[in-house]
């Protein structure tokens, strides 16, 4: 079971909305985001409704203003609880759209995707085991994506505007 807590201000002030479930409109509970409390559970959070716009993972902590999670601005119109997953991690990315060219397998983090795959674009991938997250720049820095288990034929798939990816890591479940 999870538990987050937003609030409009920041410091955990303001106007406060509790969750413990996937909610696709948060809206109506408050009108922006400037601190987050997460007491279980991992979660991603979207800028828009219905699990769109920038997307941000936040694990158990506490999160003073919206810079500690790499928040864009103060907006979180979604979110959504992680499945725990305790197994494999493994995934395969591709150079080219619908799983062609050059392809390689990871089971773990990639802090520097151009290091390991010598090209700073990744068009495709299918995530076999586990959960994960692309970053657009190296270090696991600038804008989110979430993937769970599947086929993403193109970026497009995951949400993303181009295909630049820099860095990817497991999301590994926190109590």
């Amino acid at each position: 079971m999870g538990k987050i807590v937003f609030y409009e201000d920041r410091n955990f002030q303001g106007r406060s909305h509790e969750c413990s479930t996937d909610c696709s409109d948060l809206h109506s509970y408050f009108s922006r985001c400037n601190s987050i409390r997460v007491d279980n559970g991992n979660w991603i959070l979207y800028e828009h409704p219905n699990y769109r716009g920038y997307q941000y993972y936040l694990r158990r902590g506490e999160y003073p203003d919206f810079h500690q999670w790499m928040g864009f601005n103060d907006s979180i119109r979604s979110c959504r609880l992680t499945p725990q997953h305790h197994g494999n991690y493994r995934m395969r990315i591709y150079e080219r759209e619908d799983f062609k060219g050059q392809m390689m397998e990871f089971t773990e983090d990639c802090p520097h995707v151009y290091d390991r795959f010598n090209y700073n674009d990744i068009h495709s991938c299918n995530v076999f085991d586990g959960h994960w997250m692309f970053y657009e720049e190296p270090n696991y820095r600038g804008r989110q994506y979430y993937l769970k288990p599947g086929e993403y034929k193109r970026f497009s798939d995951w949400g993303a505007m181009n295909s630049r990816i820099g860095s990817f890591r497991r999301l590994q479940y926190s109590h």
